[in-house]
């Protein structure tokens, strides 16, 4: 908090500090009617008749009264990140795009409009990483329209939580009633620790998603469409622990872009957790990735899923930031669009 030379808190943001990472401080009461201090860390969105709108690194957007206020100042755009691999949100964006294709896209300014049949929200939402070269209002209804003609609700992923990322247009999407329904997290490690963690030479890698495999897999009934999506990337590995039936004991997904190697589609028969399968999957795909020249990891993971994050912490990884998916608001009457997530 900013403290003057005499002692005294002081409030050093302003309206004009909108769209800058903040740190406040007001005066609340408590449910026992005691007056108690509370502090938001977050980027300042908005400042409107005399409330405050900040938005913290999970999307949450808080309200705060101005004249609550005791403290506030402008902080550095993002912390300085403690392990793992140095990366920019707009690299990591652009790479995990490219590690889950649509089989349909399409440019509106910089951003990409993408669509799969419906086959998960990230494949079939819009990536905004620049200026649509339309005014917001006019870029939203090109963006209906678009996602309107395939028969699919529009949804626009947005990411908060690291330098540049997109809390101005969270809070804009949320001015104009858009949902956001889905929140993960994109998190970030170094490859070759994920290797050594044990010895893969039973699990079988393949380029191709076979019937076993999608047997174990959690999307039942996969279409041609999501075998595209599935297949598509750079460098695409497929990983497979047999099990004692047709279903396999664990499998997993992992596409190499370069320095970046991206794993997905990590399932374990639920009779056979807690055995290390998870890790033997990600070892293998990692020893592949590494041979292939990569270095560093990312994969997304919701943030209710405790079992993952504790594993993947224990690989070292951390939370790069997070993302969500925006839901237009709903058209009048049942149009019948898809909304798969």
């Amino acid at each position: 908090m900013e403290i003057s030379a005499a002692g005294r808190l002081e409030v050093r943001v302003t309206a004009a500090d909108v769209g800058k990472r903040v740190s406040v401080r007001r005066l609340s009461q408590g449910e026992d009617t005691a007056e108690k201090f509370t502090d938001t860390v977050g980027v300042l969105t908005s400042w409107d008749s005399g409330v405050l709108t900040i938005t913290r690194k999970s999307g949450e957007s808080v309200r705060i009264a101005e004249s609550s206020l005791v403290a506030g100042k402008v902080v550095p755009a993002a912390p300085a990140r403690r392990r793992g691999p140095s990366a920019g949100y707009r690299e990591l964006a652009r790479v995990a795009a490219r590690g889950w294709q649509p089989v349909e896209r399409e440019r509106l300014g910089e951003w990409e409009l993408r669509a799969a049949a419906g086959f998960t929200r990230r494949a079939n939402s819009v990536l905004p990483l620049g200026d649509p070269g339309l005014p917001l209002d006019e870029a939203l209804t090109a963006v209906r329209r678009w996602y309107g003609e395939r028969g699919l609700l529009a949804y626009v992923q947005t990411a908060t939580g690291a330098e540049g990322t997109q809390e101005l247009l969270c809070a804009e999407l949320e001015r104009r009633g858009w949902t956001r329904e889905v929140t993960a997290e994109l998190w970030t490690g170094a490859l070759a620790p994920v290797a050594d963690r044990a010895d893969a030479s039973g699990v079988v890698l393949s380029r191709t998603a076979d019937e076993a495999w999608l047997a174990r897999y959690q999307r039942k009934g996969v279409s041609e469409v999501a075998l595209k999506v599935l297949g598509g990337g750079p460098s695409v590995w497929f990983a497979t622990v047999p099990g004692e039936g047709a279903e396999p004991a664990a499998i997993g997904r992992c596409v190499v872009d370069g320095r970046w190697a991206g794993f997905a589609a990590v399932e374990v028969d639920p009779a056979l957790r807690r055995w290390g399968l998870a890790s033997l999957v990600m070892a293998a795909l990692a020893s592949r990735a590494l041979e292939e020249g990569a270095s560093a990891a990312w994969l997304q993971v919701e943030a209710d899923n405790a079992g993952a994050r504790a594993l993947y912490s224990g690989m070292g990884f951390a939370v790069h930031h997070a993302y969500h998916h925006y839901r237009e608001p709903a058209p009048t009457g049942d149009t019948g669009r898809d909304g798969s997530s």
